[in-house]
């Protein structure tokens, strides 16, 4: 069966941001059509459409899109959607102490802001740090941001990915920990507000996609083992 894309389910992080925003939404709206109809209609209204922007951002951001997710295990799945900003051989201080592949994608406001596995798996490790607010595509925003770092282990091999705050995340959402089995496309977490999801793969991996390639998350493949 076809997925419906016009469809789509609301993260339950954002019921709370959404229902404070439609409140305030009411508020200054049931305020300024009080006191501004009459005197200034115009005002009025563009106090009703820019707020009601405002929400409907908020709503978007909080979004679940209907997808067909890709499953196999000897490819490595995007874990979110954005563009690919870097792809580079780096040397890992935090886990690895080696050589690895870095692929990063950058997550803007307005893209979908859930995180998915990229493989099948277990959590071999779990840490968060706390750290900076650069803005996402500052090169340094990989080892000095506040970020949560993630290590997956399966035949294959070993991926680290690290969701990484940007200068207006101020909330990183993780739901793995040591010791669990995750699978491939499957939920694991949600970043607040423009980000960045890094992943370390092995040096053997073969890249699948290039700088700058708009990708999504639990579709676009990244690379393959």
């Amino acid at each position: 069966m076809q997925p419906n894309y016009f469809q789509m389910t609301i993260h339950r992080e954002g019921y709370q941001t959404i229902g404070i925003a439609a409140l305030i939404f009411g508020l200054i709206n049931l305020a300024s059509f009080s006191f501004l109809s009459e005197s200034m209609p115009i005002c009025a209204l563009v106090v009703f459409f820019v707020t009601l922007g405002i929400f409907l951002f908020l709503v978007s951001f909080f979004r679940i899109p209907s997808r067909v997710h890709t499953i196999n295990a000897n490819q490595i799945i995007c874990p979110a959607d954005g563009k690919v900003v870097v792809i580079e051989e780096v040397i890992d201080s935090e886990y690895f102490k080696d050589k690895r592949i870095q692929l990063s994608v950058f997550m803007s406001p307005a893209n979908v802001h859930v995180n998915r596995n990229p493989v099948d798996g277990e959590i071999v490790y779990n840490q968060y740090h706390k750290g900076k607010y650069l803005v996402a595509w500052h090169p340094k925003s990989s080892t000095e941001n506040e970020r949560w770092s993630v290590v997956v282990k399966n035949p294959h091999g070993e991926i680290l990915y690290k969701q990484i705050a940007g200068a207006l995340a101020k909330r990183i959402c993780n739901y793995t920990k040591v010791g669990q089995q995750v699978k491939q496309t499957e939920e694991y977490g949600f970043i607040k507000f423009g980000s960045r999801v890094d992943l370390l793969l092995p040096i053997t991996a073969k890249v699948e996609v290039a700088l700058n390639q708009v990708v999504k998350g639990g579709v676009t493949v990244l690379a393959t083992w």
